[in-house]
C-alpha cells in the first residue's frame, strides 16, 4: 500500500493525471524510485492503481490526509479556515451523479486541511459538521458561505472551540431580515475600510459591525453569536470606467472588531484562488474521467496532497503548473518536494517491511 500511494503522489507531482500516466512514470523512474522506496514486486500496472484507489475507503484515506496536513500546518490564533464545496464534474457517468466535495483550506499556511464527499449540494449541511469533527481548529476562525449558514454548523464550530463568520443570504430569510433591520435602526459599533487594486479593478470594501444582535429573531439559536456585520463592496473597472456595488451580511462569534471580521471575510476567498482554481488549472480536475467507485475522491485527495507540498515550497518562484514540470525534470527538486511526505509515518502508522526507506538509507542510496 505504501509504495502505491508514494508512487502515485510522486507521479501526480510530476504531472501525471491518469492511472496509465502513473504507471508510465513508475517505469521511467524505476531506478530512481528504488533509491527512495522498496519495490519488491516492481512497478504496479495502471489496473492495480485503479483497483486499489477505487476500493480504498475515502473516509479512512481522508482522515490520514487530514492528520498529515495538521502536522505540517503552523496553527496560529485567529487563523482563517475556509470551507467551501466543489463538484468533480468529470466524475459524472451515464448512471451516476458527479462526486461533490466539501473542503477545508488554511490560507495562511497554504494547506488543504481535509475534504469530505457529499451526495449533492443539498447535503452540505450534514457533511460540514462531520468534516469539522475531523479538523483541529481550536482558536481558528471558520468562514463558510451561505450554504453553510445553519445552526447545526454553528454548534459544531463552537464545540470545536473555534469562532465562525457565516454569510447570510436568502436561504435564511428571517435571519437576513433581522440583520437588515438592525443596520437600518442601530448605529455600527465599529467600521473598517480596505482598498486594493488588481486585475484592472479598484475595490473598496467597508465592513460595519453591530455588537447587539437583539433585533435578530431567535438569536439564541445561534451558538455564541456576538456580532452581525455588513460588508459593502464597490468595484471600479478601469477599462470601462463603470462601477458596481454589492452588499453582504454575516453573523459571527467574534467581538465587534470590524478589521478582524473584514479580513476574515476577505480571507475566505483564499480557498477559491489557492485550492479550487489551482486544481482546475494546474491539475485539470474538471477534465478527469475517473468514475469507478471511490477513484475520483481518492485521486482528489492525492492531488490536494501534492498541491499542499508545492504550496509549502517557497524556494522556487514559479507557478504550480511549472513546479509540476520541474519536478518531472529534476529528481533533486522532486525529492525536495516530497521531503514532508517521507518524514512522516505513512499512512497514520509506521510503514511495515516494504514501505518507505529510512531517511539515512535514502541519503546513502543517493550518494552511491
Amino acid at each position: 500500500m505504501e509504495s502505491l500511494v508514494f508512487i502515485s503522489v510522486a507521479a501526480i507531482a510530476c504531472g501525471a493525471d491518469t492511472w496509465n500516466e502513473i504507471e508510465s512514470f513508475g517505469k521511467a523512474k524505476q531506478e530512481w524510485l528504488g533509491t527512495v522506496i522498496q519495490l519488491p514486486n516492481g512497478i504496479p500496472t495502471h489496473d492495480t492503481y485503479n483497483r486499489f484507489f477505487s476500493a480504498l475507503e475515502p473516509g479512512e484515506f481522508e482522515s490520514c490526509f487530514g492528520q498529515w496536513a495538521a502536522s505540517i500546518a503552523e496553527r496560529t490564533e485567529g487563523e482563517v479556515v475556509s470551507i467551501d464545496d466543489k463538484t468533480l464534474r468529470g466524475s459524472k457517468g451515464l448512471h451516476a451523479t458527479a462526486a461533490h466535495v466539501v473542503s477545508a483550506w488554511s490560507g495562511s499556511n497554504q494547506v488543504s486541511l481535509g475534504q469530505l464527499r457529499v451526495q449533492d449540494k443539498t447535503n452540505e449541511g450534514k457533511a460540514i459538521p462531520e468534516l469539522l469533527r475531523m479538523l483541529f481548529i481550536e482558536g481558528c476562525v471558520v468562514t463558510i458561505d451561505a450554504a453553510g449558514c445553519y445552526t447545526e454548523i454553528a454548534d459544531a464550530i463552537v464545540d470545536r472551540k473555534a469562532d465562525y463568520v457565516l454569510c447570510v443570504k436568502g436561504n435564511q430569510p428571517e435571519l437576513l431580515t433581522g440583520i437588515e433591520q438592525s443596520f437600518a435602526l442601530k448605529p455600527a459599533a465599529d467600521t473598517w475600510q480596505d482598498t486594493d487594486c488588481d486585475h484592472g479593478r479598484i475595490t473598496t470594501r467597508t465592513c460595519s459591525v453591530i455588537a447587539d444582535p437583539g433585533l435578530v429573531p431567535r438569536a439564541e439559536r445561534w451558538a455564541g453569536l456576538q456580532t452581525i456585520s455588513r460588508v459593502d463592496s464597490e468595484i471600479y473597472y478601469k477599462a470601462t470606467g463603470k462601477t458596481s456595488s454589492m452588499t453582504r451580511y454575516f453573523i459571527s462569534t467574534m467581538p465587534p472588531d470590524a478589521k478582524s471580521i473584514g479580513r476574515a471575510v476577505r480571507g475566505h476567498w483564499a480557498i477559491e484562488n489557492g485550492l479550487h482554481w489551482q486544481l482546475g488549472l494546474s491539475y485539470r480536475e474538471d477534465s478527469s474521467r475517473k468514475r469507478k467507485d471511490n477513484a475520483a475522491m481518492n485521486f482528489s485527495t492525492l492531488a490536494k496532497m501534492t498541491l499542499t507540498l508545492f504550496k509549502r515550497d517557497t524556494t522556487t518562484k514559479i507557478g504550480v503548473k511549472s513546479k509540476r514540470l520541474k519536478a518531472g525534470w529534476d529528481n533533486d527538486y522532486l525529492l525536495y518536494i516530497l521531503r514532508l511526505l517521507m518524514r512522516l509515518p505513512w499512512p497514520c502508522r509506521a510503514p511495515p517491511q516494504g514501505g518507505l526507506l529510512p531517511l539515512h538509507h535514502r541519503d546513502q542510496a543517493r550518494r552511491a
